[in-house]
C-alpha cells in the first residue's frame, strides 16, 4: 500500500478510535480508557520489536519519561474531550498542533530576538484561532465550553509531544520504541488516574471491554500506518492527509451521535485545516536546509 493509502486508513483508524472512546466513556472514565489503550499498545509494540528482534533498551530514558507525561497528558484531555465535545469538534481542536507549534516558532523568535518573525506564520495562527471561535460558537453548548477548553489545550500538548518525538528520532531511537514506552506511560498514568478516582467502574460486560479492546487497536493500527507512511512518502502531503480524520470524525459524529451540522462550525473547522496545512508546508521549508529523517517523523503518534 503506498503511502497516501496509509494515510487515509491511518486517518479512518483514529477516527474509528474516537467513536469507540465516545462510546466507551459512558462506562468507563478516562483513565480507564487510557490505561486500556496503553496496554492494548505496549503489548502490541511489544511483538513487533520481538518479531523486528530490535531491542527495548534505551539511551535517553529521561527523553522518554518527558515524553510519556507530556504525551499521556494531552492523550487524557483528548478524551475527556471526546466524552463532552461533538466529535469532530474534539478531533479539531487536538488537531491544532501544527498551529501551536507555529506559536510558539514565533514566541521563541520574540524572546530569543533572532530571526525575524515570518508574518505569514503569524496570519496562519491568528486565522486558525478565528476558526476554533467559529467551531466553538455555534457547536456546544455554554455546559460544553470546559470541555472546548480542555479540547483546546490538548491540542497544545501535542505540539510539545510532537516537538519531543522528533527529538528522541533524531537521539535515534527507533519509532517502535518510542510507540512503546509511550504506551506503557499511558498504562501507569491511566492505571493512576482510575484509582484516583476510585477504581475500576462497573461497565465491564461484554460491550465495554470490546469498547477498550478497540480503541487500543484501532490507535496502535492507526500509529503503524501512518509511521509507515511517514517513513516511505512525503511529509507535507501525509500531514495535509491527516486532517482526513476531522472530515470521517464528522461523519460518525452525524450518523451516529445526531452531532448538529452548523455552516459556521464547518468553515470553522476549515479554517483550522487550511491553517494547520500551510502551518506545515512554512515549517518545512524553514527547516528544509537542515532537515533529517527524524523530521519524518507523524505529529499524531501520540493519539
Amino acid at each position: 500500500m503506498n503511502a497516501p493509502m496509509l494515510m487515509v486508513l491511518a486517518s479512518l483508524l483514529f477516527s474509528l478510535m474516537g467513536v469507540c472512546v465516545k462510546l466507551a466513556s459512558t462506562q468507563f472514565g478516562t483513565g480507564e480508557i487510557v490505561m486500556y489503550r496503553g496496554l492494548v499498545g505496549a503489548v502490541v509494540m511489544a511483538v513487533l520489536v520481538r518479531a523486528r528482534r530490535q531491542s527495548l533498551r534505551t539511551a535517553v530514558p529521561g527523553m522518554h519519561l518527558w515524553r510519556g507525561i507530556v504525551g499521556v497528558s494531552a492523550l487524557c484531555l483528548w478524551f475527556y474531550a471526546i466524552s463532552g465535545l461533538p466529535l469532530a469538534t474534539a478531533m479539531t481542536l487536538n488537531y491544532m498542533s501544527p498551529i501551536w507549534m507555529a506559536m510558539f516558532l514565533i514566541g521563541g523568535s520574540v524572546l530569543l530576538g533572532g530571526a525575524r518573525v515570518d508574518a505569514r506564520l503569524v496570519a496562519t495562527v491568528l486565522a486558525g484561532f478565528v476558526g476554533v471561535a467559529a467551531i466553538l460558537r455555534p457547536s456546544i453548548d455554554r455546559d460544553q465550553l470546559w470541555f472546548g477548553v480542555v479540547g483546546l489545550f490538548s491540542g497544545m500538548l501535542s505540539a510539545l509531544a510532537y516537538l519531543q518525538i522528533t527529538a528522541l528520532g533524531r537521539a535515534g531511537e527507533p519509532e517502535t520504541r518510542v510507540v512503546f514506552y509511550f504506551s506503557c506511560a499511558g498504562t501507569l498514568a491511566g492505571l493512576a488516574l482510575t484509582l484516583l478516582q476510585g477504581g475500576p467502574s462497573g461497565g465491564h460486560d461484554l460491550r465495554g471491554l470490546l469498547l477498550v479492546l478497540a480503541v487500543g487497536v484501532f490507535a496502535t493500527a492507526a500509529q503503524l500506518a501512518m509511521t509507515r507512511a511517514f517513513s516511505i512518502g512525503r511529509p507535507l502531503v501525509n500531514a495535509s492527509l491527516q486532517y482526513l480524520g476531522i472530515a470521517f470524525s464528522f461523519a460518525w459524529g452525524v450518523l451516529l451521535f445526531d452531532d448538529p451540522v452548523h455552516p459556521l462550525a464547518l468553515l470553522g473547522m476549515a479554517m483550522v485545516v487550511g491553517s494547520g496545512i500551510v502551518a506545515t508546508r512554512l515549517r518545512h521549508a524553514g527547516a528544509a536546509p537542515r532537515r533529517g529523517a527524524s523530521d519524518t517523523l507523524p505529529p499524531d503518534l501520540e493519539s
